[in-house]
């Protein structure tokens, strides 16, 4: 088995003293370092932590000999494409939130900024915290099971207002929305 830990923590943007600290109980930036390397055997404790530190469920932390998952070969940079020297994991969009609630709309029509044929990936976030998703491109449930997406523009006494995509559109406003799931990432066909 191979462990995909330094892939995971390099899209995660974490140094090897970020996931030591962030395992409970803390650890080195060296513990960390061998066993991304494989220096020292990971256990199942180890996997349960660091996959808890790093914010993923553990089983992603390994992956078998022969499997064909997809690699990042290279990074563009000022300078132009890059490649890399070994190709890292590419972690897909369920693996890199961990157990974070996700979901994903298709465009159908273009609208705005967003082509037919994009996924948009979405976090659920709870009513608490909506107030960070302010001028972020949220996704709302209506009654009826019906939906509004669009930039949240306002949040007050319980209603947000939205700005659908598009030239043109007229501001949306939904009373006390159970969640609302916000935009965090962008998947297109080139």
């Amino acid at each position: 088995m191979i462990n995909r830990i330094r892939d995971i923590r390099r899209q995660k943007a974490m140094t090897l003293a970020d996931v030591a600290a962030a395992c409970s109980p803390p650890t080195t930036a060296q513990t960390i370092g061998r066993l991304e390397t494989g220096m020292r055997n990971l256990s199942l404790v180890w996997m349960n932590r660091i996959g808890a530190a790093l914010g993923v469920e553990p089983d992603l932390l390994v992956k078998a000999d022969s499997d064909a998952s997809p690699s990042i070969v290279a990074r563009l940079t000022e300078a132009g494409a890059e490649a890399l020297t070994t190709p890292m994991d590419a972690v897909l969009p369920s693996e890199l939130f961990g157990s974070e609630r996700l979901s994903a709309m298709l465009v159908e029509d273009s609208a705005g900024e967003y082509r037919s044929g994009d996924q948009v990936w979405l976090r659920t976030v709870d009513p608490d915290a909506f107030a960070r998703a302010l001028n972020r491109d949220v996704l709302v449930p209506r009654p009826g099971g019906r939906f509004a997406f669009g930039r949240m523009i306002d949040q007050q006494d319980g209603r947000i207002a939205l700005l659908p995509p598009g030239a043109g559109t007229r501001q949306q406003v939904i009373d006390r929305p159970p969640w609302l799931a916000v935009a965090e990432m962008l998947v297109r066909r080139l």
